[in-house]
């Protein structure tokens, strides 16, 4: 088979990772080791630059330079919320036959990978030979085929350290903490609130995630029933949880407001904690409450990054350049969990990975669904790397001389 020569456009949607760039990097090194490769474009605002051809020329960026931006979070190349339908994959298509684009990568989520999908049959139908991969980024973790998602290890490390941190602080000056994590449909982050605990009292002692519903008369069992036990409470709680008839419970405080996408708007209120607070102040006598929305500082923070993130969302952008240019295939990269710990990669078909997302499986989640299981213990530790150390003074008390018994 004849090589393929033309050019590669790089692009980014989506919310941005701590390790989105480390993805774009490396699918752009490594096609610039393809003599078929003309040049390298990487797209400003996603597929919304496509279609406005806003385009930077990387073939001339330095080595050195792209290699500073694959160590800074967020999105170098900036991204986008527009969510393409089958005309704006049209355009996207028309653009990249015009410029010559041979070679096209996306990093995104699931609603990129159906981008790809439809810009990949318009190039089909047009007899216009474009190869397609969709490069998988997702802090929610939700991503279909693939064991994980890279972006998913560095903000689950930051959800650990940061619940990690406010159990220090809750144990020196006891109360009762609700902090709320990002996830709308899938727990997969909130439940690493749960990775960094090293003794049995250490918080969060109670986790909540969509896939398990939840009442108020639950919610304030558990709380009672875990402050009674620890002499204080932490929680995590999924932006997302349900009630039993599936509604989102901050819809009870917004009436249902909705964001620009049409999704009942969640975290980005702060209402979910208000509303969980105002539950516990209202029917329990627990007088210190605190709740915090951890929001956007989840998704790109500095100085939280798993080194095993990283080392994979560079390898996923390189594999999408590898199997393009050198294997001549379409598709989604993927990740299989092999051993304890390593990873293999392969391509999945684009309409296994396209649109629909999934959740945590059952044996992740305790039957009381209120916290989180040894299984996904085993499956998260690996993905969020090292982690500082935490200690306990160790030392005997010393007996009482004038309150005694």
């Amino acid at each position: 088979m004849a090589k393929l020569e033309g050019k590669v456009l790089v692009a980014q949607g989506g919310g941005p990772t701590a390790v989105i760039n480390q993805s774009f990097v490396g699918a752009v090194l490594e096609s610039r080791k393809f003599p078929q490769v003309t040049r390298v474009y990487g797209a400003l605002h996603g597929v919304n630059g496509i279609i406005n051809e806003e385009f930077l020329d990387l073939t001339e960026a330095t080595t050195h330079n792209l290699e500073a931006v694959a160590q800074t979070p967020s999105s170098g190349l900036l991204s986008t919320r527009d969510k393409p339908d089958v005309e704006y994959c049209r355009k996207i298509f028309k653009v990249c036959q015009a410029h010559d684009v041979r070679y096209f990568f996306y990093i995104g989520g699931n609603d990129s990978a159906d981008t790809c999908r439809i810009v990949n049959a318009e190039s089909e139908q047009a007899g216009y030979e474009l190869r397609v991969i969709h490069i998988p980024k997702t802090i929610d973790n939700d991503l279909k085929v693939t064991d994980h998602c890279p972006g998913y290890g560095s903000a689950a490390k930051f959800v650990a350290q940061a619940f990690a941190g406010v159990n220090l602080d809750n144990r020196a000056i006891p109360g009762l903490y609700i902090g709320v994590v990002m996830g709308r449909h899938a727990g997969f982050l909130t439940a690493a609130a749960g990775l960094a605990k090293k003794y049995p009292d250490d918080g969060p002692h109670l986790i909540y995630v969509p896939e398990r519903p939840v009442t108020k008369k639950k919610f304030l069992g558990d709380v009672t029933a875990a402050y009674k036990k620890f002499g204080r409470c932490i929680v995590a709680v999924s932006e997302g949880i349900l009630d039993p008839n599936g509604t989102p419970i901050v819809a009870q405080f917004t009436a249902g407001e909705k964001d620009a996408h049409g999704n009942v708007q969640l975290s980005g209120t702060g209402a979910l904690g208000d509303l969980l607070a105002a539950w516990v102040r209202e029917e329990t006598d627990i007088k210190r409450v605190r709740a915090d929305t951890l929001g956007y500082l989840q998704r790109s923070f500095l100085g939280c990054v798993s080194e095993v993130d990283q080392f994979e969302a560079r390898e996923v952008g390189e594999k999408a350049a590898q199997y393009a240019i050198w294997h001549n295939k379409d598709g989604s990269v993927a990740i299989r969990r092999i051993g304890d710990y390593a990873v293999e990669y392969f391509i999945a078909e684009l309409e296994e990975v396209a649109r629909d997302s999934c959740i945590m499986p059952d044996e992740f989640v305790n039957d009381d669904g209120n916290y989180i299981t040894e299984a996904f213990i085993r499956y998260a530790r690996p993905l969020i790397g090292t982690l500082p150390i935490m200690e306990r003074i160790a030392a005997p008390t010393v007996a009482k001389v004038l309150h005694t018994d």
